[in-house]
């Protein structure tokens, strides 16, 4: 039995250690390698906006209204455009946009619409005002029909 015994004990034990030489010499020949390379990249331009124009508000903002009936309005600076009355006809929204605008295309266009409205018709009017050859059109939703 003593045989057995001495069998057992000279058997090798797995190492439960982890060798970190192989990873340390990975990491230095990587840390060489990016040292290097750094300094040979070129770094890309950014074009950041100024903010001059940004912070200023427009003179004149016109408001297309979409109601849940969608029945169409045109308010110019929050006030409703009451000279041919309230309500505006799809074929004559781009011709009224256009008057308002005086032929300056800095002025927004906002569709504002009902959130009780079908997404085809506010389509149809941002269709009807890209053809116009309205440039700043914008979405704004009401939670309220007024």
């Amino acid at each position: 039995m003593a045989a057995v015994a001495s069998r057992r004990g000279s058997r090798r034990r797995a190492m439960n250690e982890i060798n970190m030489v192989p990873f340390i010499d990975v990491m230095l020949v990587l840390l060489i390698i990016f040292m290097v390379s750094a300094p040979l990249m070129t770094p890309g331009v950014v074009d950041l906006p100024s903010i001059g124009q940004a912070a200023r508000k427009p003179d004149t903002v016109v408001e297309v209204v979409l109601d849940k009936d969608e029945a169409l309005k045109v308010k110019v600076n929050g006030k409703a455009d009451t000279s041919d009355g309230e309500r505006v006809r799809i074929t004559q929204l781009a011709d009224k946009v256009k008057a308002i605008q005086q032929g300056s295309a800095d002025v927004p266009v906002i569709i504002s619409a009902d959130k009780g409205v079908r997404y085809e018709s506010v389509v149809k009017v941002m269709d009807t005002l890209q053809k116009a050859g309205v440039a700043r059109v914008g979405l704004a939703v009401r939670t309220t029909g007024a």
